[in-house]
């Protein structure tokens, strides 16, 4: 699993990570940014894949993606529950 983190300030809204995104992860958000914009953000209950489409082609370099380590997660939460 993978996590999104887009930088609202910088985005444009041009909605082509939106458009390009296969599993439909990404939506305009209610909100604006500082200059006017509805920028991208990951839809509430939807998860990423991590296939960095959205990442690829955005033109304004606002996307990160980040990959969860499950097996270290996995290990926490099995070492926590002792």
């Amino acid at each position: 699993m993978a996590k999104v983190k887009i930088d609202k300030e910088r985005c444009k809204g041009c909605g082509l990570c939106i458009f390009f995104c296969p599993f439909g992860h990404l939506q305009f958000s209610q909100e604006l940014n500082k200059r006017g914009n509805q920028y991208a953000e990951p839809k509430k209950g939807s998860e990423c894949k991590g296939c960095k489409q959205c990442y690829l082609i955005c033109p304004d370099y606002c996307i990160e993606i980040y990959q969860e380590d499950v097996s270290k997660k996995k290990w926490e939460e099995s070492f926590n529950h002792r």
